[in-house]
């Protein structure tokens, strides 16, 4: 009878803890960010101070890695090729002055492929071809967890969308987890489309679960934010779920709607689609998004997918984008972030 009473005092006292924990991270301390797109040349203070005009309190830097296609193992990084923002100099510039602003970092280095396949799709051939990528991507990721830690970025992602290279190859990613361990010693995350969540078996090894969370949400040509707000709590159910399971909160590494009709339909599309211009479709699902999900115990936090460095500057192509500049959203986005701004000592 005793031992059945203490049992039951300690699940108690660890259900409190656990409670408390994602409570006091919950409404203190949400990270309010943007995924920032890397330039073609060095950015400076002119660029930075939209962010903060919109409360933004972190910042998404993404060094990328270029692929040929999804069954070729070379990964092309950091070379003269690439965008300076996207190199290691340019990413180490743009964390800077970030942190120079206050502003908080997360590092995600990412894989493009050239040819458009999504990267969750990566297949090797052969056992070969396989080990070769996973050198290339080792190597990649090792770098950046030394510049992670060189700058002492808050936060580092090793990985955006892979979940074919994790189910093919997991003990590649247990090894790699380690290697990144002894390299950076801050929190660490990895970024995974929202339909896959629960097929990635290292949660328990990282800080934060992050979700690239572009949910299909509506097939309303503009979203009705009631209607928004009721799916989400579909989609609550099973974040929490996950966040209970694994014992970590969940973080959105990636979130956004394009300005666009049925834009809470595919979220992910980002097709080049002409006219069909539609802010109050990005307006409703952001408001939806925020009002169900942001107050949550159990979530963390997010990026806005995405911010460009130059907004005054972005041609009518990105009228029906992702991109808030300009757009009714960016209104919206600021009061959401002031609401939910990050505490400082």
């Amino acid at each position: 009878m005793k031992k059945t009473f203490l049992f039951l005092m300690v699940l108690g006292l660890s259900f409190f803890v656990f409670i408390s924990f994602f409570s006091a991270e919950a409404l203190d301390y949400k990270i309010n960010g943007v995924s920032y797109v890397a330039s073609r040349d060095t950015i400076s203070q002119k660029h930075v101070e939209p962010v903060k005009n919109v409360n933004a309190n972190w910042t998404s830097i993404m060094p990328f890695g270029i692929m040929r296609d999804k069954d070729q193992p070379t990964i092309y990084y950091n070379t003269k090729r690439h965008w300076y923002g996207e190199r290691y100099d340019g990413s180490k510039h743009s964390i800077e002055l970030m942190h120079q602003n206050g502003l908080k970092v997360m590092l995600k280095p990412q894989v493009w492929i050239v040819k458009g396949a999504f990267t969750g799709h990566i297949d090797m051939k052969t056992e070969e071809e396989w080990t070769a990528f996973e050198n290339f991507y080792e190597d990649m990721i090792l770098l950046y967890a030394k510049l992670a830690e060189e700058t002492k970025v808050e936060m580092y992602c090793i990985g955006t969308e892979l979940n074919s290279f994790i189910s093919a190859r997991p003990a590649f990613w247990n090894t790699l987890i380690s290697k990144v361990r002894k390299i950076y010693k801050g929190p660490l995350t990895y970024a995974e489309n929202w339909d896959k969540i629960n097929n990635v078996p290292f949660w328990n090894q990282l800080n934060y679960i992050g979700v690239d969370a572009y949910f299909p949400i509506s097939d309303q040509k503009t979203p009705n934010l009631d209607d928004v707000k009721q799916k989400w709590q579909t989609i609550n159910a099973t974040l929490e779920a996950l966040s209970k399971e694994a014992e970590k909160p969940i973080l959105f590494t990636e979130f956004g709607y394009r300005s666009i009709d049925y834009a809470g339909q595919k979220p992910w599309d980002a097709s080049d689609i002409e006219g069909q211009v539609n802010e109050q479709a990005q307006c409703n699902l952001l408001n939806g998004l925020f009002e169900s999900v942001w107050g949550q115990p159990w979530f963390a936090g997010g990026f806005l997918w995405k911010w460009f460095h130059n907004p005054d500057q972005l041609s009518p192509h990105h009228d029906n984008r992702f991109c808030v500049h300009g757009k009714e959203a960016e209104k919206n986005l600021k009061l959401w972030y002031d609401k939910f701004q990050l505490k400082t000592e």
